[in-house]
């Protein structure tokens, strides 16, 4: 027996804010509920469901787990992101990578990959 992601939580300060930045990056289905915890529902199966939950706390140093996307033209998707309000972030890249490190409105970070990175695993 083994199990699937169903669901992938992030804390964010302003739950549904984030759920909707990361709908202009990933699309799907948006819900907010009266707690104010916001969702992005990908009931065709295409990803996991991305649920943001409320906590005031602050992120310290970097992720210990973020998403990598891998689209099909990486410099357009990176250009695309940005205007929705990610920015670019140094966690000691040295400018050879085939990836590029951003981070969401509330500085949660995350790679766009070249078409050719992803299709390992």
């Amino acid at each position: 027996m083994s199990s699937r992601i169903y669901t992938i939580s992030i804390d964010a300060h302003d739950p549904a804010a984030l759920a909707a930045f990361w709908q202009g990056v990933l699309g799907g289905e948006l819900g907010v509920d009266e707690d104010g915890d916001a969702w992005l529902d990908y009931s065709d199966g295409r990803a996991a469901d991305l649920l943001f939950l409320a906590d005031r706390g602050d992120k310290s140093g970097k992720n210990r787990i973020h998403l990598d996307l891998e689209p099909d033209d990486r410099d357009a998707e990176v250009d695309r992101v940005l205007a929705l309000g990610a920015s670019r972030v140094d966690i000691g890249q040295t400018g050879l990578e085939s990836w590029v490190v951003l981070a969401d409105p509330e500085g949660n970070e995350f790679c766009i990959l070249s078409p050719d990175d992803g299709s390992g695993g």
